[in-house]
């Protein structure tokens, strides 16, 4: 019996010390995460009259401007998260199984050099490749390719997907790579020994033991795009405004915290809910490969 209760105790003081280990960061995340999001929670359900309700809401649904914003924000992001994962996976796939093991941090190394410049940096820098007189422009101009500066390269969205996929690829590969190296290898040459080809074995072994890595890849990068307002400022000229450029001016430029803080909550609702059905039909995919 004594044995048992020192068991007890020795458990209620390791799980004291844990919560007393994760409290600071908890506290952390408590105060600057949560509560910023409560008060923007609670300004989207103040009406003018002092009550609360969902009037912001209504208005926000009602404004044919607001819909048509965040479909294209929607569209942006999905094309971004589309491309970006499509380029980042051969890479990692690459470094993965096809880089020796000592030369693969080298290579995560220069993966993650863009971190090393500002974010606003490499946005503009790519507004200088695009633009009427930039890079790509001028290069062309010398060569005798074209006699004047092409517009269908700049402020409109394939300059934007693009720019957006440069900055969030490191975001993609990182999470895909991991995965990669967490499969055995084993499984892949049983799979070769069975006779599948090596195309098969990657669709039936590899990708789908990859997808956590896939999974995260999707949502690190469709979650920020969608909230994105530098990069359609910049590369879209301000004529490709999405939904995070109509919160900031309905905020700040109109001072219209209610109704701008409903915008931002509505996001964030359609962003979760896209998520869940992602999750959902990944889940389905997974178990239709086993």
């Amino acid at each position: 019996m004594a044995s048992n209760g020192g068991t007890g105790g020795g458990g209620r003081s390791e799980a004291a010390s844990g919560l007393l280990l994760v409290s600071p960061p908890l506290v952390y995340a408590v105060l600057l995460l949560a509560a910023p999001l409560f008060m923007v929670l609670v300004y989207s359900l103040s009406l003018p009259d002092g009550g609360f309700g969902l009037g912001n809401y209504a208005e926000v649904w009602s404004d044919r401007i607001n819909r048509l914003l965040m479909m294209r924000s929607l569209t942006v992001s999905m094309s971004v998260t589309l491309a970006t994962v499509l380029l980042a996976y051969p890479v990692a796939y690459f470094v993965s199984f096809h880089v020796r093991p000592e030369k693969k941090s080298l290579w995560l190394f220069l993966i993650t050099i863009p971190f090393w410049t500002s974010y606003l940096i490499r946005v503009f820098l790519w507004k200088v490749i695009l633009g009427y007189n930039g890079v790509i422009n001028s290069g062309l101009i010398s060569l005798g390719i074209i006699d004047e500066p092409l517009q269908v390269i700049n402020y409109n969205v394939p300059a934007l997907v693009m720019t957006l996929a440069h900055a969030y690829a490191p975001f993609a590969i990182l999470p895909i790579f991991v995965a990669l190296e967490k499969i055995d290898r084993s499984f892949l040459e049983a799979g070769r020994d069975l006779g599948e080809s090596q195309f098969m074995t990657f669709l039936r072994v590899t990708l789908p033991l990859s997808m956590p890595g896939v999974i995260a890849a999707v949502l690190i990068v469709f979650i920020p795009t969608v909230g994105d307002y530098v990069t359609p400022d910049l590369i879209g000229g301000g004529k490709l405004p999405m939904i995070a450029n109509r919160i900031e001016g309905t905020m700040l430029k109109q001072n219209n915290r209610e109704l701008g803080s409903a915008i931002a909550v509505s996001a964030m609702m359609i962003v979760a809910l896209v998520s869940i059905v992602f999750l959902f039909l990944n889940r389905r995919f997974l178990r239709g490969t086993k």
